[in-house]
């Protein structure tokens, strides 16, 4: 699980403060996908950076009792100097998984060819994308974090990569971030509605989705 404990997060925006967090306590159970919804802004994105470990609560902590994902296909930590197969064994190594294994599923899942043993600088965005959504795939998490994550490729690869990202999203949980309802409603069983600092959580999807598109209409 994923527990949230009197949490605040402000910040300036052009001298004017802007809070996404207000004493927010709140757990985010294991083992269940939960979306996280909000309007434009409400600070969806903060919220998930803080829950990665990226960015730091103004004040109250974040804790879990298992592991928990960077965002799923996220690439910026990749090294544009080293291969694929050369950043993968780095992220392996950091993660205490072991190196090959993850390689070996990378380079069979990303469908890189030749290129996996090039540079990350000669990569297109694509290929980046599937070298980055192998790596989150490859490595078993207690809590995934998703945030907009979108698979690339042809339908046969689309649909290769769905298939392990629900085998992995139903084996462990999930925070799911996405503008696409019908996605949420595909993955996640559970929801919470980010609005003005608060952090309300339903346990009918449904009723979340009706709750937040009458918040984006006031």
């Amino acid at each position: 699980m994923v527990v949230l404990e009197d949490l605040w997060k402000s910040f300036h925006v052009r001298g004017d403060e802007k809070i996404v967090a207000r004493g927010i306590n709140a757990v985010f159970p294991t083992g269940t996908a939960t979306a996280l919804l909000g309007r434009n802004g409400a600070g969806k994105s903060t919220m998930m950076k803080m829950i990665a470990g990226n960015q730091k609560p103004t004040s109250g902590r974040i804790w879990s009792d298992g592991t928990i994902s960077w965002p799923v296909g996220f690439a910026g930590s990749f090294h544009g100097e080293l291969t694929g197969s050369q950043n993968v064994r780095f992220i392996a190594r950091i993660y205490g998984v072991d190196t090959d294994m993850l390689c070996g599923f990378v380079e069979d899942f990303a469908e890189l060819g030749g290129h996996y043993h090039l540079p990350l600088r000669t990569y297109s965005s694509g290929m980046k994308s599937r070298l980055a959504f192998g790596v989150s795939m490859g490595i078993r998490f207690d809590t995934y974090l998703v945030d907009e994550v979108t698979s690339v490729g042809d339908e046969r690869f689309k649909s290769k990569a769905n298939r392990i990202f629900m085998e992995r999203i139903g084996a462990s949980g999930a925070i799911v971030v996405s503008h696409s309802m019908g996605l949420i409603k595909q993955l996640c069983s559970k929801a919470a509605v980010l609005e003005n600092g608060q952090l309300f959580f339903f346990d009918n999807v449904q009723e979340a989705i009706d709750f937040h598109l009458a918040n984006m209409k006031g």
